[in-house]
């Protein structure tokens, strides 16, 4: 009878599960907002603050160039079933963003990165500044917290309802991001003031300045270093010390494998595109901390 018993009860638990929860999780994934997102860290501040509410699509494929990339025809028609766009600032932006609305009238756009003063980005040239802003405001914690306040705004917006869940996930991720700042700002300090270390592409002039840092940037705005300037950068890297280049997927690292062959020194990867962003800030800052030695 007990055995009995136990085959019975364990069935009805098989038929409660089949008939009542899975279809509330089916649903659940239907009711998800359809959300965009224009680069790989986005995806990670809006999923830590809209859970399991919002089901977000990354426009910047893995190892895209951000300053060059044209989305495919799929996903710009994919766009049809967003309720919301959030933008990062980033260079193809300024040609794609219109093209995107016109897609989809009804789809809002939220700047996440609207309020922040943004500086220009350095030259390798005794720190000259070259035309243009730089646009990677989301390598700097304190400037994140902005992004986060934007998205949770935005998802707050369009979906009232969730305003609790979507501001405790805001607080949660403020939590996360004051702790990496205060870790990041702890590693730092005591290596002394305006420490330099050599980058392929100029992406960490925001990080570099939270944390008293400067980096020496071996091209701007995608060109390659002409040999004079190569040559420049080999006698500046020899007279700091420099020991490691970081370079990142995006871009072609030849330049940075010259530098660093002359100087016996090493390559580094530190992506600013990595979606995992907390673990990667940390692994980035530990990277440079060792090259700051």
């Amino acid at each position: 009878m007990v055995f009995g018993y136990f085959r019975f009860s364990i069935f009805f638990l098989f038929v409660f599960n089949l008939w009542f929860v899975s279809p509330v999780k089916a649903a659940s994934e239907t009711q998800r907002i359809p959300v965009f997102v224009s680069i790989p860290p986005q995806r990670y501040f809006v999923e830590k603050i809209g859970g399991i509410h919002v089901r977000v699509t990354e426009m910047l494929p893995p190892g895209a160039n951000p300053h060059t990339y044209e989305p495919k025809p799929k996903q710009i028609a994919s766009l049809s079933k967003a309720a919301i766009y959030f933008a990062a600032g980033v260079p193809y932006e300024s040609v794609w963003l219109k093209k995107f609305q016109s897609a989809n009238p009804r789809m809002r756009i939220v700047n996440t990165d609207a309020g922040i003063e943004k500086i220009p980005i350095s030259h390798h040239d005794h720190g000259e500044k070259e035309n243009g802003l730089d646009p990677h405001t989301w390598l700097s914690p304190p400037l994140v917290k902005i992004h986060a306040q934007h998205i949770a705004k935005g998802l707050i917006e369009i979906d009232p309802s969730k305003k609790n869940f979507y501001t405790a996930g805001l607080n949660s991720l403020l939590i996360e991001i004051d702790a990496l700042d205060s870790d990041l700002h702890i590693l730092f300090s005591g290596k002394g003031e305006k420490l330099r270390f050599m980058v392929f592409h100029p992406a960490w002039g925001y990080f570099a300045k939270t944390y008293g840092l400067t980096q020496i940037p071996v091209e701007v705005e995608g060109k390659e270093p002409k040999p004079a300037e190569l040559e420049n950068l080999i006698r500046l890297a020899r007279k700091e010390q420099i020991k490691m280049i970081f370079v990142q997927p995006q871009f072609s690292i030849k330049s940075a494998e010259v530098i660093a062959q002359n100087i016996g020194g090493i390559i580094s990867y530190a992506d600013p595109m990595a979606f995992h962003w907390e673990a990667n800030l940390r692994e980035v800052g530990k990277k440079f901390g060792q090259a700051l030695r």
